[in-house]
């Protein structure tokens, strides 16, 4: 295996964590890459959303002790979600491109030597849940849920 190969094997998914977060410069420079993934009608339907305290702590009350607890694990939380438009066809591959840009983000990750986790925890699947965090949801075609697509894109921002 060389290069692409051994980083795809190197990636793993780590449930402890060091105390300090990521450097905001190396979460930009990593949610940069997601830039990269392949998009049909270049829609670009991921959102990423670095958790700041205000939201962690509306994110952990939703959720109830034992989640909240979970949401600990890390001090830096990233939330990626899809941006739907509601056209069945267009949501499946907004879905899949949102999936390789979070993959290029762990992927990069591990390159720089940091610790990821691919997640959704119980507390995104509700309404309280999604509210928490900001994102207007409507169901996708598998049943499970995206972000309401509002035709705009944001700059990365913590909140």
């Amino acid at each position: 295996m060389t290069g692409f190969g051994e980083l795809a094997a190197a990636r793993r998914t780590h449930k402890a964590f060091g105390p300090d977060p990521v450097p905001r410069e190396t979460v930009l420079e990593l949610l940069a890459l997601a830039r990269l993934a392949p998009t049909h009608h270049m829609t670009q339907p991921w959102r990423f959303r670095v958790l700041g305290p205000e939201t962690l702590a509306r994110l952990k009350e939703a959720a109830g002790p034992s989640e909240a607890e979970k949401l600990d694990r890390a001090p830096t939380l990233v939330l990626a979600s899809a941006a739907l438009t509601g056209d069945l066809v267009q949501d499946e591959e907004d879905v899949c491109a949102t999936a390789a840009a979070i993959m290029l983000v762990l992927l990069g990750a591990t390159e720089r030597g940091v610790a990821s986790y691919w997640r959704t925890p119980a507390v995104l699947r509700t309404a309280r849940g999604r509210e928490a965090v900001g994102i207007r949801a409507m169901p996708d075609s598998r049943g499970g849920y995206g972000e309401r697509s509002s035709g705009r894109h944001y700059d990365v921002e913590e909140r």
